[in-house]
């Protein structure tokens, strides 16, 4: 009985204490718990505001990376850009190059004309002293028409060669002028009104007339008197007024009026001074007495009717 009780004892003192360890262990283990989980927060913190950081970082280092590009891109373009610039001005420097030669030649050019000057204006003056003396002859042994004019023109032309306030190129360009005007006469058809002093033992009604000429050339000079009674041709090699057929009038009013541009132009016989075989030696000597018959179309001339 008494071993019954002591057993029982014995296993109540052990259930104590095996409640009470256990009891023990579970304060315990929640006592170490509650640290555990603290540390763990404040850890899980930490990485997160690591994590911000590094993606902060991150953001930044990639606009950084954004500007240097953008900064290199712009240097690229500007490069390219001087680039042209550079090989437009590496033609524009060859074309000046060139120019620069070619300025340096004629300047060369220049120096020598300009050394060489004095000894052309003591050349030059005489020539054109000879062309004058020449055009002056010419206009006195050509046919007379408008004489005054050309005259007066040769006149001018040796006034002009005693003025020293005009230049020498000027005075060539002058007497070029007058050379050109009478070399233009040959190849025109002119009409002007004009007097002229008919011989009476030719002509009906002799004296001083004024008529209108018309003029075709060097080949033949014609004239009408206002009145129409007077018609007449000049002779180079006797130098007079020669009267013509009145079957002429009616030819000579219509090359007049195609002259003055009042009608169209059209095929017309006019008398013309054409060369004989007997005529031939005074040809050379500038004489010609033949009066025939020529026909001008168009202000050209042709033979198709001279003896």
């Amino acid at each position: 009985m008494r071993i019954q009780q002591s057993v029982k004892k014995e296993f109540v003192k052990n259930s104590f204490l095996k409640n009470s360890l256990a009891a023990l262990l579970l304060t315990s283990g929640a006592l170490l718990a509650a640290p555990s989980a603290l540390s763990a927060d404040t850890a899980l913190t930490s990485v997160l505001k690591k994590g911000e950081q590094r993606a902060d970082n991150a953001i930044k280092s990639q606009l950084t990376i954004d500007s240097i590009d953008a900064d290199i891109r712009g240097a690229e373009r500007e490069y390219r850009g001087v680039s042209k610039e550079i090989e437009g001005l590496e033609v524009y420097i060859q074309q000046l190059n060139k120019q620069l030669a070619a300025q340096d030649a004629e300047k060369l050019d220049i120096e020598n004309s300009i050394r060489q000057v004095t000894l052309i204006e003591r050349q030059i003056t005489p020539l054109m002293l000879r062309m004058i003396d020449a055009i002056d002859l010419f206009v006195a042994a050509d046919v007379p028409f408008q004489q005054q004019e050309r005259l007066a023109r040769v006149e001018s032309l040796k006034a002009l060669m005693g003025r020293s306030d005009v230049t020498v190129a000027e005075k060539y360009r002058k007497v070029m002028d007058a050379y050109q005007k009478e070399m233009d006469y040959g190849r025109t058809i002119k009409t002007y009104r004009d007097s002229i002093t008919l011989d009476a033992s030719l002509f009906e009604k002799g004296g001083e007339r004024e008529v209108d000429f018309l003029r075709v050339g060097r080949i033949s000079l014609v004239f009408l008197s206002l009145d129409g009674e007077s018609l007449g041709i000049w002779d180079q090699q006797s130098k007079k007024w020669q009267p013509l057929e009145s079957e002429y009038k009616g030819k000579v009013i219509g090359a007049l009026r195609i002259a003055r541009e009042q009608a169209a132009p059209s095929l017309i016989k006019i008398p013309v001074a054409a060369p004989s075989k007997s005529s031939l030696p005074a040809i050379a000597n500038g004489a010609n007495s033949n009066i025939a018959h020529g026909t001008i179309a168009n202000r050209t001339i042709s033979y198709g009717e001279a003896k």
